[in-house]
This record gives C-alpha cells, structure tokens and sequence, in this order.
C-alpha cells in the first residue's frame, strides 16, 4: 500500500512542478529588452544558489558520496547549464508556444533512451502508448494555435530555434536521469537537485557579465527574473526531485508533458491567444497522456497470484 501511494504522490508533487514551470514563458514574455540567455542564466543561477542553501544540510551528509561520482555530477552540472539557455533561447526565436512544446515533448523520448541504452532497464508498452498519445496531443497543440502576431520571419531562425528546443529536451532528460542515478545510489532528492543546480550556478552566473545588459533596469525585469529563480526554479525543482524518490526519470519527463498545455491554458486567458478545435483536441490527448502514466499495473508477482486457481 506504501508504494502504491508514494507512486502517486510521485505523480502529484511533479505534476505540481510542470504547473510551476508552465508559468516560465508567460513571465518571460513580459521582460523588456532582456536577452534569453541572461533570464536563463539568472533564474537558474538564482535558484541553484537557493536550493543550496536550504538543502545545506542534507548537502552536508551526502556530498562524500555525490563526489565519489565525479562523472555523475559533471554531466549533470553541463546539462542543467545548457538546458535554461537553450529553453529561453528556444522561445525567443521560435516562440513561447513552439519553444516549449519542442523541449518539453522530446525530454520523454531523450529519457526513454538513456534508461534503455545506460541503465539498461525496460520500456513498458505502457510509456510507449502514453509517449505516442503524448507526442501526436502536444504537435495538435501547436498547429491547432491561431497566429494572430507571427513573431518569428526567418525560417532559419525558427528552425534553430527548434534544433535548441531538442537541445533543451536532451540536456532536460540528461539531468534528470543524473539525479535520479544519484538518488538511486543513496543520495537524498534535496542533495541530489541542490549539487547539481549549485555546481551550474557557479557556471551560470558569471556568464551575466556578458549577457545581463538591461536585466536590472527596472522593477519589471527584476521581479520577472526573481519570480522564475524562485517559484518555477527553486521550489519546482525541489518538488521534482522529491517525485523522483518514487518513479523513474522516463516516466518523471513524460508526466512533465503537462507544462506546455499549463503554457497554452495560461496564454489563452491572460495574453488573449486563441487556438482553433484541432487545438483543444490537442489538449484532450494530452490530458488522456497524463491519465494512462497514473494508472500503476500490477506487479508480475501480483498477475501470477491472482491467476492461480484457489485451493
């Protein structure tokens, strides 16, 4: 009964996650002359530091066994450095829409993979099915979008913006699938997302030098680059992390499919975008998606004992 409910409370604190990272892009979109890769940078930065600091001491106990893996920890720390430059950059050439479902929708595929090729476990028929209803809801959703204000006019520049948002997908499912490594290896949730986030900050941050012109320059870019570090960042990484005690990465990225329809619903009825009925079809698989990963087949051992005869 225990696991069954850790199971679903699993499911429940990461979908609560996705709704935070949801708002990411509507915040973003607001920002005056700020370039992505500084609200990346920043919010990421911001929140790293965050989670450090109150995950202190858990970070204290188990940062022995975070560095007996060195490799680990490297390829986590790069992936969560590239992922926000790649996501925000990715809406900013592409478009909140696009961007978003593009990083969102392949991290499941990306994960899939590193569960199968590295930690050599097996992909149920279930995540497939839920991967394909997933996948065909999400590509709905963006042809279903009514492009009233067409932001991106070079094809070259929305096609990378596209190629970034797989980057993003992949550096999302790689870092993913390095916490729960570490998880799985006796590290606690808190220390496993707080030494990988800490260890990008200190790549993240000096990188503002560069790239943070104009990102102080009123209360607004301010409040939106404080709002992303802390709510969406901090707090929806350290509820990521936590369901990460209870499902594997695969399935963790695939519940996240959820952010991009959390990213429509709010564009719809705070920025005034319309999508047309293949759209809200769009929606519907993607909720039928989100459905199939929370029903738990039974067990194996469960099958077999419920298929023997009663004596």
């Amino acid at each position: 009964m225990e696991s069954h409910k850790g199971y679903f409370k699993g499911i429940f604190v990461i979908v609560a996650a996705s709704f935070l990272w949801g708002t990411t892009g509507l915040a973003a979109n607001y920002s005056e002359a700020v370039s992505a890769l500084a609200i990346g940078a920043l919010s990421s930065g911001v929140g790293g530091i965050l989670l450090v600091i109150t995950s202190r001491n858990k970070l204290l106990i188990d940062y022995k066994l975070i560095l007996q893996q060195p490799t680990l920890l490297l390829l986590g720390a790069i992936s969560v450095s590239i992922y926000p430059l790649a996501f925000y950059s990715s809406m900013r050439l592409s478009g909140v829409a696009i961007g978003t479902v593009v990083s969102i929708a392949s991290a499941p595929l990306f994960a899939a993979i590193l569960d199968r090729l590295i930690s050599k476990k097996h992909i149920s028929l279930q995540w497939f099915l839920s991967f394909i209803i997933g996948a065909i809801g999400i590509i709905l959703l963006v042809l279903g979008k009514e492009q009233i204000h067409l932001e991106v006019n070079n094809l070259h520049e929305e096609t990378f913006g596209v190629l970034l948002g797989c980057i993003a997908g992949l550096t999302y499912a790689s870092y993913s699938w390095v916490a729960k490594r570490l998880i799985e290896s006796g590290v606690h949730s808190r220390s496993s997302m707080s030494g990988l986030f800490g260890c990008a900050a200190f790549l993240l941050l000096p990188s503002l030098w560069f790239t943070g012109d104009n990102l102080f320059s009123n209360p607004t870019n301010i409040s939106i680059s404080l709002y992303i570090g802390i709510i969406p960042m901090f707090i929806g990484y350290l509820l990521f992390g936590f369901g990460l005690n209870f499902i594997n990465a695969s399935k963790a990225t695939l519940i996240t499919l959820i952010e991009p329809l959390i990213a429509t619903i709010l564009a719809v009825c705070i920025i005034g975008e319309k999508f047309k009925v293949i759209g809200w079809v769009g929606v519907c698989l993607v909720l039928l998606c989100l459905l199939i990963q929370t029903i738990k087949p039974p067990s194996l051992s469960t099958r077999r004992a419920e298929s023997m005869p009663c004596e």
